[in-house]
């Protein structure tokens, strides 16, 4: 290592700049990611820092006691091969210490993520496309009287609770959906618009044809291209997205460290986000 970085909480500002760092890796964030992120754990976003400056970050969000997530895992191009990356990397990892923690791994990083204890749970596929415009049963903008019966849907979806996070990622400026009948949450989904498109996550649905209702609801409002994660098993899911000329590209594995969560994730169709889980 060139010299010993100092070791930081990121101020809000910085996590701003970590989130515009992931833009210029190409991972294409939502444009109001930053202050949404923070509330899932304000001192969750770590930065190492030589004379001042940032040359690397990452965030270790700790979802209570059992769970956490590491994510934005970045190295400034020009401080690559210092030991500055390493260096955030066992911060985060410290922070987090005795928790199941999850990450999502691209192809090139799985093997080295195996040597650090992480084994995959399953593969992330992400499909973008185009949905004509359509008028929608059964789905309707998420308000304040259907919070509740969504806060506990998220519950059996994710392997954590994280009411003040998702309070927030529901809310401006994402567009957020739910599917209800008979006055029964089926799901919810949120789009946000990001420097490509728009992104949609989570997408939690009982079944496919919830699924697929969710996001032609969510991509027609939007009117641009969208870009889901969607886990690999959901076949049907993904059957009917290649009907509709969605194409694949990028891909991930859901990976942990430790006991691997227990949840429905037979109820998830597209993962919330790849930098927060």
């Amino acid at each position: 290592m060139a010299s010993a970085p100092e070791i930081k909480p990121l101020s809000p500002a910085e996590v701003e700049t970590l989130v515009g760092w992931a833009a210029g890796e190409g991972w294409n964030p939502g444009l109001g990611d930053a202050a949404a992120f923070r509330i899932a754990d304000p001192e969750g976003f770590l930065g190492a820092f030589v004379g001042g400056e940032m040359v690397a970050g990452i965030a270790a969000i700790a979802y209570g006691d059992d769970f956490g997530f590491i994510g934005l895992y970045i190295c400034r191009p020009d401080q690559r091969g210092k030991g500055y990356g390493k260096a955030v990397w066992d911060a985060g990892m410290a922070r987090l210490s005795g928790r199941t923690i999850g990450l999502d791994g691209v192809p090139a990083q799985q093997a080295n993520y195996r040597s650090m204890g992480f084994e995959p749970a399953y593969r992330t596929l992400r499909f973008s496309g185009r949905v004509a415009a359509s008028a929608i049963s059964d789905t309707r903008p998420v308000t304040p009287d259907l919070s509740a019966a969504i806060h506990e849907f998220d519950r059996m979806c994710f392997p954590a609770e994280r009411d003040d996070f998702l309070a927030a990622w529901l809310g401006p400026p994402r567009l957020s959906m739910a599917s209800v009948a008979n006055g029964i949450v089926r799901g919810f989904g949120v789009a946000r618009a990001c420097g490509e498109g728009h992104k949609i996550g989570p997408l939690f649905a009982r079944d496919d044809e919830t699924a697929a209702a969710l996001l032609a609801s969510l991509a027609t409002t939007c009117g641009s291209e969208v870009h889901i994660d969607v886990p690999d098993a959901r076949s049907g899911f993904i059957n009917g997205l290649v009907a509709l000329g969605f194409t694949s590209g990028f891909e991930t594995a859901r990976m942990y460290s430790g006991t691997s969560p227990t949840y429905r994730d037979d109820l998830v169709f597209g993962v919330t986000c790849l930098e927060l889980g």
